[in-house]
């Protein structure tokens, strides 16, 4: 028995020395897991905060994200002109970041970031940067941060807001506009006006009352200093 006892030792002996590498690698590995093992039985292993940090991918970012007003991004307008073309008519409102040239017939309300060119038919409100109708028909209210002309023979049924405008044609609305109104030989406005200031030439007909409202001078407080004599 002795004989056989001393050959399995050096048998086993032989065996270690020829993978000394692998046995070394086991052992480190079986001691780490029964450490962790132990480390999770006695409470004071990992926690949630090591879990959450291991989950995030490298190199990714946190996007942030803005509810208010004053943090929206502004649209840029478009170099794209829509063409609605004779004969054609649309049913429905129309927005676009772009310009339209309109020379068929819209039933429904315009929403323009660029300028609108009237020869149509419009039945509804118009906004847009700038707006120029000649020999359009309109039939709703007309609004512009820029420029308005109504060219000579269209027809404007609707009240017009605009930074300034230039006035050929039939208007049958009040017209508010911050700075100048230019009324032509053949304007034809039945409603009232406000304006910083107004140019009437020989020809036009006015059916409403003229208020130079936005002009830099109040004529009530030049009288009330008159009054006071302060002038």
């Amino acid at each position: 028995m002795g004989f056989f006892t001393d050959l399995k030792d050096d048998l086993s002996q032989a065996v270690n020395e020829l993978m000394p590498a692998e046995a070394e690698e086991k052992n480190a590995v079986e001691a780490a897991g029964a450490e962790r093992m132990g480390q999770t039985e006695r409470g004071t292993g990992l926690d949630s905060s090591d879990f959450m940090e291991s989950s995030e991918t490298p190199g990714s970012e946190k996007q942030e994200y803005y509810s208010s007003e004053g943090d929206a991004q502004k649209k840029r307008v478009s170099d794209e002109v829509a063409v609605i073309t004779a004969g054609m008519t649309i049913n429905g409102d129309i927005t676009s970041e772009g310009s339209l040239d309109l020379i068929g017939n819209v039933v429904g309300n315009i929403n323009l970031l660029g300028k609108l060119n009237v020869t149509g038919c419009i039945q509804g409100d118009s906004k847009a940067a700038e707006i120029y109708a000649e020999g359009a028909r309109i039939t709703g209210e007309i609004n512009s941060g820029g420029s308005i002309k109504i060219g000579h023979s269209s027809v404007i049924i609707g009240n017009i807001f605009a930074a300034g405008a230039v006035i050929a044609g039939a208007v049958k609305g009040n017209i508010d506009v911050q700075g100048p109104v230019v009324l032509d030989s053949t304007a034809v406005v039945m409603g009232n006006i406000k304006s910083r200031s107004v140019q009437i030439n020989n020809g036009a007909v006015i059916e409403g009352m003229c208020s130079q409202c936005y002009a830099d001078i109040s004529a009530a407080d030049f009288f009330e200093e008159i009054k006071k004599g302060k002038r």
